[in-house]
Formats: C-alpha cells, structure tokens, sequence
C-alpha cells in the first residue's frame, strides 16, 4: 500500500469522510496535542471546530484546562458576561489563557452566540491541580449554595463548613508535591469534608428534580469536583511508593468523569495531550520508577466505546529538527500536503516496524508506533516552529 492511500488533505471535506469512516458517530471527538502552546496545531484546531459546529451538529468545546476555571469562559461565549481579555486572564490554567489560538476560539465562539439561537458551550475538563492541589472551598461551598436548605444538621452548617476548611494556603502549599508531609489531605479536617460533600452529593440527588438543568449540571460539576480533590488531597499526604501513581490516575479519572458529562450534551471536540487522551495505559519514568496508569481517554472510551473517537497529532520538522526517514514522523514527510489526516489503521498496516522518534524536548511526545492500532486517525502537520 502506498503510504497516501492511507491519507487525505485536512481540510473539511477530509474531516467530515473520517467521521463518516468510524462505526458510530462520536459523542467525544478527542484532538491531541504532541506538545502543548504549538500554535500551529491550535490554529488547525479552531478550523477543525468550525467545520463541526457548521457541518456536523458539534456545539461543545472541552478543553484540558480547570474545570472551574471553565465556568467564566462558558458564561463569556453563552451570555457575554465580563471581558474577553479578563475571562482569558482568569478562565484558563496551565498558561493556556496565553495562546492567541485559544484566544481566537473563544472570541469566535462568543460571535457564533450572538448570531445563533442554539448556543455553543465551553468546557474545561480538568481539575483544579498542577502538581499540587487547590482548596476545596470553591466547589464545596458553590454545592452547597445550590441545595435548597436549611440542610439537615448531620450534614453541616456553612459556618462548620468555612471552618473546616480553614485557609486555602494549607491546601495549596506548592511544597506538598515533593513531600507529602506537608499536605493536610488526611487531617481530621479533611477526612470529616470527605464525609460531608459524599452527603451533599447525595443531598443533590434527591433534590435533582427541583433544580433548572443549568443548576444541576452546575452542582453535579462541583460535586464531581470537591470529592475529586479531597480523594487527590488524600493521596497527597500517602508517603508509600504508589503516592504518585494514584495521583496520576486520579487525575485522569477526573478528567473522564467531566468527558462524560460533556457527552451528555452531544458531540463535543475535546482538545488536550496526547497522552490524556489516548486509548492506551499511560506509562512515566519518575525517579527509580516507572509510573503506570490508565488514561482519561481510556477511561472515556470504556464507558462510551465506539461513540469515543481519537484523532493524535504529529509533527513532522519542528524548528530545526527533521525527523529520521525510518520513524512514523518521517514516513508521513512524503505525503504531499502540509497537513493531513491519516487513518493510523491503514497506516499501521503499510509501515514495516518504524522506528520510535526520539526528541530533546522534553515537552514533545512523538507517536509510539506500537501505538497506531489503538489510534483512529493522525492529525499530521508537516513542520511547526518550535514553541519558545
């Protein structure tokens, strides 16, 4: 097989024959990112989107970004509330409220809205943590804002609740990412909040039918995430050798749990790593370690199968560094188009053994070749500058 017949020109005409290709219509279709703040990609991106929101019914956006944060962003584009320039400052994290891509996108989505009665939404699908961990306060307390009280006394008051909490600082300290000594996610505080926001989920579950759907997916959103974050605290504090292997597929078990919700509301594009965002078990040296976890894409697409779609990205040169002619990146050099979308089944069927590319930059992950039969499709840009 000739290595074009396993490609097409990524415009929308290509995007709309892959969708068409798969055995179900995705209700998440995920885009990965090979590196993070590639412009280049996040320009594609926004294309990509737009062809799905006019051409194929999508009307969701979900990023890998805060999910709290996300809620400022969503307002924006549904409603206009406050500033492009202010929900860009304070609706992103991880640095991603940067990117003049992202920037575009949300500027487009807020213009879509005000010219169309069937509005598009905007989701952030991480959690609220780097390394580290946020304060629970935000999504503790905005659940318990929502239940229609007073809530019964075994639950809490919102005094006991501010209480409990205490300072964000104890539960933000940067420190506690090296050592767990220096987290308090198994005080007596902490596992007393435990307890208390497993009862005001389920407080919301039977009061679900008196809420508007806007304050329930809000609700359901901050239950997910405050005992998302207690159980991550939790873990913070563990001292044995699994601390940061729990960690990591806590995280991405967070991460799948919003997916899911996101696909609730219909065909979403989902925009994050590679790594979130693949089929397979994700695999890290820490340390003397080799850390291995499932993905949140894993995750997703055990519960949605075939409605749960992954498209990886590649690069070809990035900056100065072309690829060896033996690795997939390599391969897909010769294709005649500087962007293209590749069906990685076929293609894993016409290359002979490529051999793995490896990279300097830390930040960049390239495709595993043993990899392509869990793959969908390949999002290839043939050379991107190098993100400085």
């Amino acid at each position: 097989m000739d290595i074009e017949d396993t490609a097409r020109p990524l415009d929308g005409a290509g995007v709309s024959a892959f969708l068409r290709s798969l055995p179900a219509r995705p209700a998440l279709l995920g885009l990965g990112e090979a590196r993070h703040f590639v412009e280049e990609l996040g320009e594609l991106r926004n294309e990509v989107f737009r062809h799905l929101v006019e051409h194929e019914g999508y009307r969701s956006f979900a990023i890998e970004s805060d999910c709290l944060k996300g809620l400022l962003v969503d307002d924006y584009v549904t409603t206009g509330a406050g500033t492009l320039d202010d929900v860009m400052d304070r609706g992103f994290s991880h640095g991603f409220g940067a990117s003049p891509a992202n920037r575009g996108l949300v500027h487009w989505m807020r213009s879509y809205n005000q010219e169309h009665d069937e509005r598009l939404r905007f989701f952030g699908f991480d959690g609220p943590l780097e390394y580290w961990a946020a304060s629970p306060r935000q999504a503790l307390t905005a659940l318990y804002d929502l239940l229609d009280g007073p809530l019964p006394s075994t639950v809490v008051t919102r005094e006991d609740l501010d209480a409990l909490l205490g300072p964000d600082e104890r539960w933000s300290n940067e420190a506690t990412a090296m050592d767990p000594s220096h987290s308090i996610g198994r005080s007596s505080e902490a596992q007393r909040l435990r307890v208390i926001a497993d009862d005001l989920v389920a407080l919301l579950d039977t009061q679900a039918p008196g809420m508007s759907a806007r304050d329930r997916e809000s609700a359901a959103l901050y239950g997910r995430t405050a005992t998302g974050l207690l159980r991550y605290h939790h873990w913070m504090a563990d001292a044995s050798p699994a601390r940061w292997t729990r960690l990591s597929a806590l995280r991405d078990a967070m991460m799948a749990a919003n997916l899911r919700a996101v696909a609730e509301r219909g065909p979403a594009l989902v925009f994050a790593s590679n790594l979130h965002l693949q089929r397979a078990q994700s695999a890290m040296a820490f340390g003397d370690q080799r850390l291995r976890w499932w993905s949140a894409g894993a995750i997703t697409a055990a519960h949605l199968g075939d409605r749960y779609a992954f498209l990886a990205s590649a690069f070809g040169t990035t900056g100065d560094s072309a690829p060896p002619p033996d690795t997939v990146e390599g391969i897909l050099s010769t294709l005649p188009w500087d962007h293209a979308l590749v069906d990685a089944h076929r293609l894993a069927a016409a290359v002979a053994r490529p051999a793995p590319r490896v990279s300097d930059d830390f930040a960049y992950f390239p495709l595993d070749p043993a990899q392509l039969d869990v793959i969908d499709g390949v999002v290839f840009l043939r050379r991107v500058a190098k993100p400085g």
